[in-house]
């Protein structure tokens, strides 16, 4: 028996991996966080599956469900949204199975940045403009942040930053990072990205608030950061003609000339 943690994606039932979608199909439990996986994903799940929304569960109760298959020697799928490497909650759950003695494997999921991403045709990392991706977000009920990590020290590094779980303090993110980021800098909020009802609200540090219309909350990320809108940015060396590099030596003297005459 063995717990199989999967990323479940951001929303879509087709941004799965091969992996994960080949293991929720061959699992006679499955364990997935309701309030942020849709039922669509569900259909993977085999005929005759247990399902269990976790949503309304503690730990102890989902842990619970797990030796009850564990018992049944039964494999559980264990779906949470997005990627399991950031704000899953999955740490503590797998502290709980290596002290029952339960194996589990792991596999990722689309993050939700990514989707977002995705959703605004945007490359988040532009050749002199910005190349750092910074994941975080503001404080919360569930999980506070630890000293040092904050959004004004994030902001004045002028990195694009992908905000999560922090829509309700959308105000605050404006304040902390205004200082630094300039009232004009860009801001994209995306509402359940990859999801049929996807939405998508663009605007700058000094305007998002007021352009925020009614409805959109819990499952929005916030980008934030001056490659969302720059148009003016130099083009990466990479696919330069002159770009001498292993694939494609431009010089008779170029180290990498050997070795390409000898690639098949």
């Amino acid at each position: 028996m063995t717990v199989h943690f999967i990323g479940a994606g951001p929303g879509a039932p087709d941004l799965l991996t091969l992996r994960g979608r080949d293991l929720i199909a061959r699992c006679p439990v499955c364990l997935y966080a309701g309030s942020l996986v849709p039922e669509a994903v569900l259909a993977h799940c085999p005929d005759g599956a247990r399902i269990v929304n976790t949503a309304p569960m503690d730990l102890e109760a989902i842990m619970a469900e797990i030796a009850v298959a564990q018992d049944a020697g039964h494999d559980v799928a264990r779906l949470h949204s997005g990627d399991l490497s950031v704000w899953s909650a999955m740490g503590e759950q797998l502290r709980r199975l290596e002290t029952m003695g339960i194996p589990y494997t792991v596999t990722p999921g689309v993050p939700s940045f990514a989707a977002a991403a995705a959703a605004l045709g945007a490359e988040l990392t532009l050749p002199g403009v910005a190349q750092s991706v910074v994941l975080t977000r503001t404080p919360g009920r569930a999980s506070s942040m630890p000293p040092g990590e904050t959004l004004a020290a994030f902001g004045a590094t002028g990195a694009t930053l992908a905000i999560h779980l922090s829509i309700q303090n959308l105000a605050r993110v404006v304040a902390d990072l205004t200082p630094h980021l300039g009232a004009d800098c860009p801001v994209a909020i995306i509402w359940r990205a990859s999801w049929p009802e996807e939405r998508i609200v663009r605007g700058t540090l000094g305007t998002i608030e007021a352009a925020m219309p009614e409805g959109i909350e819990r499952t929005a990320l916030i980008l934030a950061g001056p490659a969302l809108g720059a148009s003016e940015f130099g083009e990466s060396r990479l696919y330069a003609a002159d770009y001498d590099r292993r694939y494609r030596p431009q010089r008779a003297d170029s180290p990498w000339a050997e070795w390409s005459e000898g690639d098949d």
